[in-house]
Formats: C-alpha cells, structure tokens, sequence
C-alpha cells in the first residue's frame, strides 16, 4: 500500500530530492513542509494544516494558487497546442504576448526573446549586448558592471554579476570578472541625507567608472528600485534616471532585470515606470506566468535586434531553450495579463498596500526594528542584534503561526499574493508580530 502520511512524503523527498538553495542536513531540525494542495493565498498539508503563502512562493504567485481564470486558460490551451519548437514555427500565444508587453512599454521595446528562468533571461541579455556591440564594430566592448549587494541568478554568467558572497565564491574560479559599483540602498544614508542623496553618490560611482573603462563597457545590470535577495534593498527611482543618461552619454547598455520586482510589484507594471526611463534589455520571469510555469524573456530595443539582423548566420542571435516560448507558459502568461486589465489590479494594490502598511505599524515602531521600508507590494524591515539562525529560526516559528516567510539574514520582507482579504492582511500583520517577537527573545 502507497503511504501518504505527512510524515512519509518527507521521507521520501530527502531520499530523493535535492532540494534548491538549501543546506540538506539543516532538514535534520527543520522539517520539510509537503504541500498537497493549493487555494487563494493559503499552501496545505497533508494533514490539513495551511500556511499563508506571503512570499508568494519566491515571488511567482500574483492571483493566488489555483487562480480559477488562469487554470480555466491553461485547460482551454492544452486542448490547442502543448508545445510546438519556436525556431522555424511561431503560434498565437507567444505572438499575443509578445505585441502586448511591447505595447505596455509604448513599443520601445519591440522584441521579445524567450527563455524559462530568471537567471538564464540575465544570460540572454548579457550575451546580446556583448554580441551586439561586436556585431557593430565595437568587439572592445566586453565588461559587464554590476551593484554591490545585487543578485541576479545562479548560472554562470549571471553569477559573473551578482555580488553576493555565499552563492558566488565557491565558484569563483568559473566566473568572468566583472565592475562593482556602489548600491543606492537608501539604507546607507549619512546624517541629513535622503534617498536622492544616496542615489547621487551611487550614480557618481557610476560615472567614475564609465569614464575611466566606459570603451570597455558593455552594459550595467541593475535591479531596479528593489534590490531583493541583498536584502530588500531600496532605491530612489531618481538613480535610474540618472544612470541611463549616464548610459547614453558614454555609450553603455542598460539592463534592467525585472524578474522580480516587475509584473506590479513595486506599484507599476514594470518598476522602470517609476523613473520615466526605459532600458536597452528588460528580463522579466517569476510573476508573469501567474507563478504557474516557468517562463522567462528579454525585451529589447528595435536597433538591438537590427544589429543582429543580417544573411550572416554568424552575426544572428542562436541563444536557444528548447521549451522557448511554450504555448502553456506564454497562456498562463496572457491570462495574467487579463487579470491585471480586468481588475484594475495597480490601483486595487496601492489601496492593499496602504492598509498592510497601517497594520504592520506595531512591528515598523518595534524598538527592536529598523529600516521598516514599503515599496508597492513588497514591505521589509532589519531585526536588530538578532540571534543566530535567526532566519531558519523565524521560518519555523512561522510556520507554527500559519505563516510561510523566509528572511533574508536578518531581513524579514514580505511579498504576498495581490488577492489578501482584509482578514488575510490583518492576520497576516499581527502573526508576523507575533513570530517576530517569539523569535527575538529566544
């Protein structure tokens, strides 16, 4: 007989699962959660128990699990067209998608190229404006700079500019070198300084190093508004205006890496928005399926993809992913769409924000909080003198408390679903509050 006990599905797992971004044997004191099942904003167990999922199950998950429109698009297309190869074929999901993300920029981002994670869309961008430069005379253009703190996936290029040190120094010897420039983490203000301030100074990192190495440069990385896995590091949007005109002048790329902080997260569809700029490549994935499948893209600009356009095979992009572009994924994706058209959901989340943020004002006030911050639908604060495995400790408790979080150090940060009721919210605040101060004081 199957056994489907809790307790017999995690036994199976650490059998045969590595799991991600995990020390294994810490699953010897922290047990693995099995998920059977999923509603609205709530994960379940085996045995019944439910968590509020209020990171969104690493930031994927826009309209909740089992989202009833988005399943009822994916059953309608598996009827249609499961996968069809995108290199000599083309079909109406990735076509639909393509003209309306395009549009949401105004068409200054005209193309789409297709992938199905986060860190392999920071691969295509890199290797495009690599390659586009090289395509147009300038093969002297092949350095990449990166901020202080930022992250932007796993693989090896992506890792080449990332600049934190427990994913990237095991495996330093594989990366290319690349430029690291001060962050605008409003966190590192001085006395009397503001956001904008700091903005300024990093910017002037920025402009140091375009003039000393700009012939050399080929595009700067930044993650904008939110930095996230440094730790929910926030920056003014006036640092990104300065930047691109920084890239303008010295004839640099820019390149936005808005897996997680696009798709609404910050307050606008793409955070970019926010500072009136647009890149010269957006890499988008996490939220854009829905947090359904995996799906990844770089958006560019018309004379990016010029560059690349000729009757030389040589001179062509032939980055490919064998799954490109899948009908589900792009499905999932255009349903999402729909939702944020149909439900106004921009200007529903700034309301949702507004009330998470008044009832998380006993933790922003907590004497043992700092930094409590707020940008659209993300909230983060920094535990001060926290204990060790603070954030192992945090997440266990957590989930005693119905809760699924997963701090970053000592960073707690929220990313929830956009559908909360007011009762999720409220709960949501006061169990956060709870576990916070169970998990403070030993």
């Amino acid at each position: 007989m199957e056994l489907n006990k809790q307790s017999d599905w995690v036994a199976r797992s650490l059998r045969s699962v590595w799991h991600p971004c995990t020390q294994m044997q810490h699953h010897e004191t922290v047990p693995l959660i099995p998920v059977s099942r999923g509603k609205g904003a709530w994960l379940y167990d085996h045995d019944g128990r439910r968590y509020l999922d209020a990171i969104s199950s690493w930031w994927v998950n826009l309209f909740g699990h089992a989202n009833p429109r988005i399943n009822a698009a994916l059953k309608d297309q598996l009827d249609t067209l499961e996968h069809a190869m995108l290199a000599g074929f083309t079909h109406e999901p990735v076509i639909a998608l393509s003209e309306k993300l395009s549009a949401l920029t105004g068409h200054v981002l005209g193309h789409s190229f297709y992938a199905s994670d986060g860190a392999s869309a920071v691969e295509i961008a890199l290797k495009m404006s690599f390659h586009s430069w090289r395509n147009n005379g300038h093969e002297g253009k092949q350095e990449f700079v990166c901020l202080k703190g930022s992250y932007h996936g796993e693989t090896i290029g992506a890792l080449a500019v990332t600049d934190v040190a427990l994913f990237k120094d095991a495996y330093g010897p594989l990366l290319r070198a690349s430029q690291t420039v001060m962050s605008p983490d409003a966190r590192l203000a001085a006395e009397g300084e503001t956001a904008q301030d700091v903005a300024r100074r990093a910017a002037a990192d920025v402009e140091r190093l375009f003039i000393e190495r700009g012939d050399k440069i080929a595009a700067i990385i930044i993650e904008p508004l939110v930095q996230c896995a440094t730790g929910m590091a926030m920056h003014d949007p006036l640092y990104l205006q300065l930047v691109r005109a920084l890239c303008d002048q010295h004839n640099v790329h820019l390149i936005l890496d808005e897996i997680a902080v696009g798709c609404g997260r910050t307050g606008t569809f793409f955070a970019c928005e926010q500072a009136g700029v647009w890149p010269d490549f957006l890499c988008l994935s996490k939220g854009i399926s829905g947090g359904y499948l995996p799906l990844s893209l770089v958006m560019t600009r018309d004379d990016i993809y010029q560059a690349f356009y000729s009757n030389d095979v040589t001179r062509g992009f032939l980055h490919s992913h064998s799954y490109t572009g899948n009908p589900l994924a792009c499905r999932a994706a255009l349903a999402t769409l729909q939702i944020f058209e149909e439900d106004d959901v921009l200007n529903a989340n700034r309301a949702k924000a507004e009330r998470l943020t008044q009832a998380l004002q006993p933790l922003a006030q907590h004497e043992q909080v700092r930094n409590f911050r707020q940008r659209g639908m993300i909230w983060a604060l920094d535990a001060i003198d926290a204990p060790q495995d603070f954030s192992r400790r945090f997440f266990a408790t957590a989930t005693e408390h119905e809760l699924l979080m997963r701090p970053i150090g000592a960073t707690v940060y929220m990313m929830p679903p956009y559908i909360l009721s007011e009762e999720e919210i409220e709960g949501l605040a006061a169990n956060t509050l709870a576990v916070f101060n169970k998990v403070m004081a030993g």
